[in-house]
C-alpha cells in the first residue's frame, strides 16, 4: 500500500436470518458413481459449499498479553474451521451446508442454532450423548497471534461415523470443503475418506485447508504424512507459508520453484497461500502472482484464513471455472483477503465473519487509499 497504512474500521456485520430447516438425510452409503469426473466438475450447476469437519467453542481471553492462567475472563465464541467457512460463505451471500459431530449438550445445540441462525444448513449435524463438545481455549499475544490448548480426549467431532454421512447433501455440492483435523483419529478418519469420495464421484470441486495444530496430532511426522496422504485429490488447496516451510522440512516457503515442485500436483486447479497482512499467492497450471493484503487494526487472528477460504469459495461457487481467468482470480482474491483482514478486527471465529456489505465498504477505501 502507499501513504495510507493501517486505518480503524467501523461496519456493520448485522444480518437477517431468513434460514428454513432443511429435512436431514442421512446415508452410509460410498457407492463410487461413474463418469469422467473432470467433465462432471465442469459441468456442475450447484453454488452450495459443504464444508465437513470439526466444530467446537473457542474460549478468548477479553484482553490480549496474557496467558491462560493469567486471563481474568473469557469471551465464548463458536469455531473450528470448516464450519467458520460455512458460515463465512452465508455471511457473504452464498449457500452452505456443514457435516459435522458435536455433544448432545448445551454447547452442540448451541453450535447447531449458530448455524442455523447464520443460514447454513445445518442438517448435517450429529449428535453425541457420549461424548462433549470440544473447547478450545485460545491465548493471544499483544499482536493478536495465537496458542491453543484442546478439550477433547475424546470430543463428538472425532466420533462422527461414516454411516452418519448426510450422503445426499454432499453429492448437491459444487464445492466440498475439509480440513486435516478429521484425519487424527477414527472412526472420523474413515467418514472423511468416504465423504471426499462421495463428493469426488459426484462432480464437486474439492477444496482443502490443512489448517495444521500440531498440538493435536501424535506427532509432527503424523500430522505430515496425513496432511500429505490426501494432498492429490484435492482441486483447491490453501495453505499458510508457515505449513509449507512444515510440509517441506524446512524449505523456503516464498521459493515458487519449492512450491511448484513440492506441493503443487497434477491435477491441482489452484494453490493458494496465505501471507497475512502481505496478502496472498496464487498458483494455476498457466500462471501464478501475488495480490496485496488490505491491512486494518489487528484485535485477533482468530478464523482469518477461515475468512479467506470463504471469500474465495463464496464467489468460486457461482463460477467453478473462475480459477482459469486471472484477472478474475486476482479480484476474487482481493476479496477474499479483504475478509480475511475485516475477520482480526474482532474476537474470536465465527463472530468476527465479515458480511459481503462490510467487505465492499472496506474495499472502497482501500482502492481509494491505493489512489493516493
Amino acid at each position: 500500500m502507499s501513504g495510507c497504512g493501517c486505518f480503524p474500521v467501523t461496519l456493520d456485520r448485522s444480518r437477517k436470518s431468513s434460514f428454513k430447516s432443511k429435512s436431514s438425510t442421512t446415508s452410509g452409503s460410498s457407492k463410487v458413481l461413474t463418469g469422467d469426473a473432470e467433465k462432471e466438475i465442469e459441468n456442475k450447476e450447484s453454488s452450495v459449499v459443504v464444508c465437513f469437519g470439526e466444530m467446537l467453542i473457542d474460549l478468548v481471553p477479553t484482553v490480549s498479553g496474557v496467558s491462560l492462567a493469567e486471563a481474568e475472563a473469557f469471551k465464548k465464541a463458536a469455531g473450528g474451521a470448516p464450519a467458520n467457512v460455512a458460515v463465512g460463505i452465508s455471511r457473504l451471500g452464498g449457500s452452505s451446508a456443514f457435516i459435522g459431530k458435536v455433544g448432545d449438550d448445551e454447547f452442540g445445540r448451541m453450535l447447531a442454532n449458530i448455524l442455523e441462525q447464520n443460514n447454513v444448513d445445518n442438517s448435517g449435524m450429529r449428535f453425541d450423548s457420549n461424548a462433549r463438545t470440544a473447547l478450545a481455549f485460545v491465548t493471544l499475544t499483544h499482536d493478536g497471534e495465537r496458542e491453543f490448548l484442546f478439550f477433547r480426549n475424546p470430543s463428538a467431532d472425532m466420533l462422527l461415523t461414516e454411516t452418519e454421512l448426510d450422503a445426499d447433501s454432499i453429492k448437491k455440492a459444487g464445492i466440498f470443503h475439509y480440513g486435516s483435523i478429521s484425519l487424527i483419529e477414527e472412526p472420523c478418519r474413515s467418514a472423511h475418506f468416504a465423504a471426499m469420495e462421495i463428493a469426488k464421484s459426484s462432480g464437486c470441486l474439492l477444496s482443502y485447508d490443512p489448517n495444521l495444530r500440531l498440538p493435536l496430532w501424535p506427532s509432527a511426522e503424523s500430522a505430515r504424512e496425513s496432511i500429505m496422504s490426501i494432498w492429490d485429490k484435492a482441486d483447491i488447496i490453501k495453505i499458510s507459508k508457515e505449513e509449507i516451510t512444515f510440509l517441506t522440512e524446512g524449505d523456503d516457503p516464498y521459493d515458487d520453484t519449492v512450491v511448484r515442485e513440492k506441493l503443487f500436483h497434477p491435477n491441482l486447479k489452484l494453490l493458494l497461500v496465505s501471507e497475512g497482512t502481505e496478502g496472498c499467492r496464487y498458483y494455476t497450471k498457466e500462471f501464478n502472482g501475488h495480490v496485496a493484503g488490505v491491512k486494518v487494526e489487528t484485535v485477533d487472528t482468530t478464523g482469518a484464513g477461515d475468512g479467506f477460504v470463504a471469500g474465495v469459495l463464496s464467489i468460486l461457487a457461482s463460477d467453478l471455472n473462475l480459477y482459469k481467468d486471472e484477472k478474475q482470480l486476482r479480484e476474487a482474491l482481493l476479496f477474499a483477503n479483504a475478509c480475511g483482514a475485516l475477520t482480526v478486527t474482532e474476537r474470536g471465529g465465527i463472530p468476527a465473519l465479515p458480511t459481503k456489505e462490510a467487505v465492499l465498504q472496506i474495499l472502497e477505501k482501500f482502492t481509494a487509499c491505493e489512489a493516493i
